[in-house]
């Protein structure tokens, strides 16, 4: 039996200086695809007290039953996307779990002696990331939206079922 805390993992999230270069990376080198981008998303929220407003575009594909979420940050906002001199973090960032309940999971991850960095959302999803003091330049993600749970659960068929066709949905958010 899995002694996870949190289920599965449902997403690897990595940020990226320009989407559209590593949209065209990972289908070309890789074979993933097809995306959902999502250009203009915004959430609200504090990043370590400090209250801040991060915009970002998004794409989201899939390997087998992971998301890989490539993010490029639009905003010099405080962030956990920024280092402590406001210096964008490039590469793999975080590990996700979409959760029922953003609250309890945070109640467990401090718990667990995770320290909570990032609280924010929008109308549909809610967010919360957190680090381990003793594993620093990871971050752990856990994220509450019934929507974004369908999202992953459309893609992973979708993945399955891709012939090559319309590699990029892309979705403007900025007026949402």
């Amino acid at each position: 039996m899995s002694q996870a805390k949190f289920g599965k993992i449902d997403q690897i999230g990595i940020i990226v200086d320009d989407i559209d270069k590593a949209l065209e990376s990972w289908m070309k080198r890789l074979g993933m695809g097809p995306w959902m981008l999502f250009r203009g998303a915004a959430v609200t929220g504090h990043c370590r007290g400090e209250a801040t407003r991060v915009t970002f575009d998004v794409a989201m594909g899939y390997q087998g039953d992971t998301q890989i979420e490539l993010m490029q940050i639009t905003s010099d906002s405080p962030s956990p996307y920024r280092d402590s001199a406001g210096n964008l973090l490039f590469g793999m960032h975080h590990i996700a779990w979409v959760v029922p309940d953003l609250g309890q999971a945070m109640k467990t991850a401090e718990a667990e002696g995770l320290k909570l960095v990032f609280h924010a959302g929008n109308e549909g999803t809610q967010v919360a990331y957190f680090e381990m003091p003793d594993q620093p330049g990871m971050m752990y993600e856990f994220i509450e939206s019934p929507a974004t749970r369908e999202l992953m659960d459309a893609g992973i068929i979708a993945t399955r079922n891709w012939d090559g066709s319309n590699p990029i949905t892309e979705i403007d958010m900025t007026g949402a």
